[in-house]
């Protein structure tokens, strides 16, 4: 190794001054300690996708005690190779807030004011919702120049899909919109 004057000064110099730090009453030997154990150490470790643009860039995500701790990107991803972008790596906040909503609010017709109600009368009444616009909007049939045609859809459901699905929730999207009868299917991947 070679080594000039001016490198071998600074680098004496510098660990004289750590060296000195431990005569001032520092202990690293805690220091030494915290850092060698990792804080993902006992972590469940997901791979999921970015969900800011169509991108589909990887991340792997560790969880510990039902929390986010870490989030970083995966360097076996193929388009990211575990680089993130400035929004992917904002990720963590997002999932940390205070501010994020975790249970489902009502607003009841004519209110003035949203309510916490449980997630099981949120699906209800979603789904219940889902139904009736099925069942009263219903075409079977539709005449068009003397003909008529079995057409069996709704025009008063659509589906709109975003770049936070993979590719295997889009499949179930696509099949479930149109088992439903919808004919306004659109999506940031055009499926």
């Amino acid at each position: 190794m070679k080594l000039s004057r001016r490198s071998f000064i600074k680098l004496v110099g510098a660990t004289g001054a750590g060296l000195s730090l431990t005569q001032w009453g520092f202990n690293v030997q805690p220091i030494e300690a915290a850092s060698n154990e990792c804080r993902i150490q006992r972590a469940k470790e997901y791979t999921s996708i970015c969900n800011f643009c169509s991108c589909g860039c990887g991340m792997i995500c560790h969880v510990k005690d039902g929390k986010l701790i870490n989030l970083e990107g995966d360097p076996d991803h193929i388009i990211n190779e575990g680089a993130l972008c400035s929004k992917g790596a904002s990720q963590w906040e997002v999932a940390n807030s205070d501010q994020r909503g975790v249970t489902p609010l009502y607003r009841a017709p004519g209110s003035d004011h949203w309510e916490e109600i449980d997630w099981d009368t949120a699906v209800e009444k979603i789904a219940q919702k889902m139904k009736d616009a099925r069942e009263e909007n219903w075409i079977s049939e539709e005449t068009v120049d003397g003909k008529t045609y079995k057409v069996n859809r709704t025009d008063a459901i659509g589906f709109l899909g975003g770049a936070q699905i993979n590719n295997e929730e889009c499949y179930l999207f696509t099949k479930m919109s149109r088992a439903l009868g919808a004919s306004f299917l659109e999506h940031q991947a055009r499926v």
